[in-house]
């Protein structure tokens, strides 16, 4: 993952939070949660879809707690027809997150 990629608001909320949270949580890191490989390049490619998107529509939002994810499905009539397609992708990734102590509900 490149430094730009992994700098933007996005980037934190769907891949950062993946990649660093056994870093950044100590009940997380304690517990030995490992992020996957395809979990990694699906929270990047998801990213890279829905960037102008981002940018577009929620470029304000503060990052963490899925408000990044909130916001875009909030905007979902004006997002491109890429962005929208990986909504469910999207989704998912972070259920997944979540349920495997990844990410923090």
């Amino acid at each position: 993952m490149s430094n730009v990629i992994s700098s933007t608001p996005l980037a934190r909320i769907l891949a950062a939070a993946l990649v660093t949270a056994t870093a950044t949580v100590p009940s997380l890191a304690r517990a030995q949660v490992q992020v996957t490989p395809q979990m990694r390049n699906e929270a990047i490619s998801l990213m890279q879809i829905c960037r102008g998107d981002y940018d577009r529509l929620c470029g304000g939002v503060l990052p963490g707690g899925g408000r990044i994810l909130a916001c875009l499905q909030a905007h979902g009539s004006q997002l491109s027809l890429a962005c929208a397609q990986a909504m469910p992708r999207a989704e998912a990734l972070k259920d997944s997150a979540i349920a495997g102590g990844v990410m923090p509900k």
